[in-house]
């Protein structure tokens, strides 16, 4: 009995002994007991204390924000008078820059997107320039001379002689997807840079009747006029498209922007750095949609398994002496394949047709009073829209 109450005393005091230890340190030291997560805890509260960058609260695109904004550059031109017809076109009121009637000056925007001093824009923010002024983020201005431009993607390529200058990081276009975030970043309006943030809204839009060659980028973020030839970029600041236009009835933002990839614009790019010029392939054909009337009007078979109409091109037309009709190629001839890609709609047709090189034989998969035939066509050089 004796040894029981012994053990039980010193089991009563080592536990009164703890206890107590434990009060004075929760009441002095109270981090002690909720160890690492409180110690991080403190730590960050430290840092928004004192202003630090790894200290990004919850949601916040700073981080991709700092590392595009520098490459984006504002454009001020001054331009040769434009005709009355193209400033009364809504579609280039309402996606090109803000615009000085009276001076003939207009201003955009762009990304330096190599250290040699290589800056993308779009082909309406330069258009009919005398002179192009580029005022970096860092308030450094400088003039820069035109390398080429593309109408047809409506992109143009500058240069500009400046030391120590900052680029942005091309991202992959593979790796976008429909609700990605996505920042806009431009000078809308002159007002000065500007990030909006938004969605990646759509991919590949076309058909809208802005380029000749479309495979947009829509997204929600807000682009005004002025944004122009700036950056879409997603949360890591990675250079995703060019934003070249905005749908709208009112001039401003509505949500509903596009931008040209950035596949796109690296492709554009290469060629006018190497040649100064974008050269296409070109056969010299008028081609429409397939509909169900006019696949009755001429003849065309519809699909034995599904009873659907074939994915395919007509040809409404063929030019005199064009390689197209050189090669046999008839009106009301369905295109199907290209190179041995398929053509769903006119767009592609004229995307693949413009990836042939100029002089070098390709086929072409036909359906003819339904029944198919390969027709081989040497492209020419697409003529140069003005």
């Amino acid at each position: 009995m004796r040894i029981m109450k012994r053990i039980w005393l010193v089991f009563s005091q080592s536990v009164t002994v703890l206890l107590a230890a434990w009060f004075v340190v929760a009441t002095l030291q109270p981090g002690w007991l909720k160890g690492e997560r409180s110690g991080k805890t403190l730590a960050l509260t430290q840092a928004r204390m004192e202003g630090r960058q790894d200290a990004m609260p919850g949601g916040s695109f700073r981080q991709a924000a700092q590392k595009a904004a520098p490459a984006v550059v504002s454009i001020n031109v001054q331009q040769k008078a434009r005709s009355k017809a193209r400033r009364a076109d809504p579609w280039f009121r309402f996606f090109e820059e803000p615009e000085d009637e009276s001076t003939g000056g207009g201003m955009g925007s762009g990304v330096i997107v190599s250290s040699e001093g290589y800056i993308l824009t779009n082909h309406h923010v330069i258009e009919g320039a005398e002179a192009i002024e580029v005022v970096l983020n860092d308030g450094r201005t400088t003039m820069a001379k035109v390398i080429g431009t593309d109408s047809e993607t409506d992109l143009a390529l500058l240069k500009i002689d400046l030391p120590k200058l900052p680029t942005i990081v091309l991202g992959q276009m593979e790796s976008l997807q429909v609700g990605d975030a996505v920042l806009a970043i431009g000078n809308p309006f002159g007002v000065g840079q500007t990030v909006t943030s938004g969605i990646v809204s759509a991919l590949g839009r076309k058909q809208l009747g802005i380029n000749t060659f479309e495979n947009f980028i829509q997204t929600d973020a807000a682009i005004n006029p002025g944004n122009s030839g700036g950056a879409l970029v997603d949360a890591n600041g990675l250079l995703m498209g060019i934003n070249t236009a905005i749908y709208s009835r009112s001039g401003g933002n509505m949500g509903i922007g596009f931008a040209v990839p950035v596949s796109t614009a690296t492709q554009i790019m290469a060629s006018l750095i190497k040649d100064g010029k974008v050269t296409r392939g070109w056969i010299g054909v008028e081609p429409r949609p397939l509909t169900a009337e006019i696949a009755e009007s001429f003849g065309i078979v519809k699909e034995k398994s599904t009873g659907a109409l074939p994915q395919g091109v007509l040809i409404n037309g063929v030019l005199q002496n064009s390689p197209a009709a050189k090669a046999g190629i008839q009106p009301g001839d369905l295109i199907l394949q290209v190179a041995g890609q398929t053509v769903a709609d006119v767009p592609e047709m004229l995307t693949r047709v413009a990836a042939l090189k100029p002089g070098e034989a390709a086929s072409l998969s036909v359906q003819r009073n339904g029944k198919l035939i390969e027709i081989r066509v040497t492209p020419g050089t697409r003529p140069v829209r003005p």
